[in-house]
This record gives structure tokens, sequence and C-alpha cells, in this order.
């Protein structure tokens, strides 16, 4: 059998393998353990390999493609409209083989051991952080029941814990300080761990060009930047930067019909995460717009006096996305438009 287009469809133990030859025809079917993966398609002839871009298959994609294939990434919510009736592994796979073959069809560009574990990183630091602020709040609100109110702010409960510690201002019963003194040994865990993640993630920074460039743009720090260029490997799979704020959920999700077109809330579709870092530095320029003697502070101000803050911060990050998207594809930094 002569193999054309491979369409895989990726699991924990078995594998659905869905192939067609040159003219269309159903050639292959069939179902594959983990381990054996590899073994089948090294004795294939080269071919065009199409997977869902989920969990594992940046690491399929790697191993698959050192194997002398043409393997392309797909995003799930592209391949659900090819397939047929019925959900299954099988009509997955079928549905991944004809929607790799589409000429129009957008790919997710095959990121890197490096880039993967840059993006562990920010993963598990951003798990600890919330993991840190569901300890604080616990922290405050079992104090609370004792009468023990902490202002506002991590400093004032970790100042608050400190004095538990002495059990001699706040007179607590010593049954409820073992669990406090327990979730104050979490946080100081969470807090050395979060500086380590971000060590680290400075040392990888400091010997990126990508991430440095990037942090030059205004609001945007490293842990943004690092982010910005662990997840997008290739910026030309975007035609322009629209494209690339799209793919952040940072335009307007359109319900226009007939010529009338209809604009509502931005779609929050894409990389949530992305999103967020992008927003929150966002925040931080809208509140320096005032001190800022460029053209883009004269635009920040200018919309700071007909729209609301949140609506602005939201546009600044849509700029901020289409500049980093700019700066990643001509491989320069950031230059400011002094006033005229």
């Amino acid at each position: 059998m002569e193999i054309k287009t491979l369409g895989i469809d990726l699991a924990k133990s078995v594998f659905q393998l869905h192939g067609v030859d040159a003219d269309g025809a159903v050639v292959l079917q069939k179902k594959l353990r983990r381990g054996a993966v590899l073994d089948f398609l090294g004795k294939l002839e080269p071919c065009l390999i199409g997977m869902e871009a989920c969990a594992t298959s940046h690491h399929w994609a790697r191993e698959i493609a050192a194997l002398g294939h043409d393997v392309r990434l797909i995003s799930p919510s592209y391949v659900k409209p090819y397939v047929k009736r019925q959900k299954n592994d099988a009509a997955d796979a079928e549905a991944i083989c004809e929607a790799v073959t589409r000429p129009n069809m957008r790919f997710v560009p095959v990121k890197t051991d490096a880039q993967q574990s840059v993006l562990v990183l920010h993963r598990s630091r951003d798990l600890m952080m919330r993991q840190r602020m569901m300890t604080l709040n616990a922290l405050r609100a079992h104090l609370a029941e004792f009468g023990i109110i902490a202002a506002q702010g991590p400093r004032k409960v970790v100042e608050l814990v400190a004095e538990l510690r002495d059990n001699e201002t706040h007179k607590v019963p010593e049954v409820a300080r073992v669990g406090l003194l327990a979730l104050a040994a979490q946080l100081d865990s969470l807090a050395t761990a979060i500086r380590n993640i971000e060590r680290q993630l400075l040392a990888w920074h400091r010997h990126n060009p990508a991430s440095q460039r990037l942090e030059t743009i205004p609001g945007v720090g490293i842990i943004t930047a690092t982010a910005l260029a662990a997840s997008v490997p290739d910026p030309s799979v975007f035609k322009s930067g629209r494209q690339f704020a799209a793919f952040l959920g940072l335009v307007p999700r359109q319900n226009s019909s007939g010529g009338k077109y209809r604009l509502g809330h931005i779609s929050k579709m894409g990389n949530g995460y992305l999103r967020r870092l992008l927003v929150v530095g966002a925040t931080s320029v809208t509140r320096r717009a005032e001190t800022t003697d460029t053209q883009t502070g004269a635009w920040v101000r200018s919309l700071l006096g007909r729209k609301p803050t949140r609506l602005v911060t939201v546009a600044i990050a849509n700029k901020t996305a289409r500049t980093a998207w700019a700066m990643l594809t001509r491989q320069e930094s950031y230059r400011a438009s002094a006033m005229a």
C-alpha cells in the first residue's frame, strides 16, 4: 500500500491511524499500541501526517519528523467540522486525515524541547501563584475566626504569621495554631519555589535574543517576554499582527450577517495565559500614561478621556500583541515614537 496522507488520533495508550493514497482512497485503518507507533511509521515511505495539537502532540511530532515524515499539527476546533456523524477514534483519525490536506488550513508550529521546558516553568509558576493566593486567603479567614484581622496585602499576612509564631501578641488556641503554622510553612515553601523558577526564567531570558527584544516593549517584563518567545516559535504562521491578536482572543467577537457588522466583546479565544499577561502589563501602561511623553502615551490619554479604563487596557494589550508580532517577524527592538 502507498500511503500519501495519514491521520493519527493521539491517545494515552491506543492510537488510531487512517491513511489514504494519492487518489484519496482509504488504504489503512489501524489501531496501534503506544510502543508500536514509531516502529510502524519507520517502515512507511515519507508521507504527510496530521495530528491534533494537544498535550503530547509536540513530542510525537518531533519523534515522527525524525523518521522523515512531514508532520503538521492542527487545532482540534479546526478538525471538528470534518467529523462525520458519530464521534469515535476512527472518525477522528479520518477527520484529521481530511483536514490536513485542506489548502487553507492553519497549522500549529512544533515547539522544541527548550521552548516546552520554559512553558513548563511558566505553568508551574502560575500554579504556585494560585496556591499561594489560596493559602493567604485561608490564613486570613482562619485568623478572622479568632478576631485577628490583617490589613490588605500579602506582606501584612506574612508579618501576622511572624507574630503568630511567637504567640505573645495574639493568643490563639494551641490546636488552631498548629494548623495555621502548617499553612505558614506551606506559604514559605511556595515563595522559595517561585523565586527559584523566576531565576531560571531570568537565566533563559538572558540567553534568548527574541525574549530580550520583547522586553523593550512598554508593559512587557521578563515573565511576559519569555512566555511570548517560547509560545510563538514561528511568527510567520500569522499573516499579520491582527491574526496574532485574534489568536490571543484580543479582537471583538463578530456576529455579522447580511452586510451588517455586529462586534461584541473580545472573543477570549486562544492562549488565555498570554492574554492575561498582556492585559496585566497594559494595566501598568495605563497607570503611567500621564507621565509618558510619547505618541503611545498621547494615544492612551486620548482614549482614557472618552472610553472606560478597562476597555483602554484591552486596546493597549491588542496593540502590544501586534507590536510583539512585528518585532518577532522583523527581529528588531522596540522604537518609541517621540512627540512631535
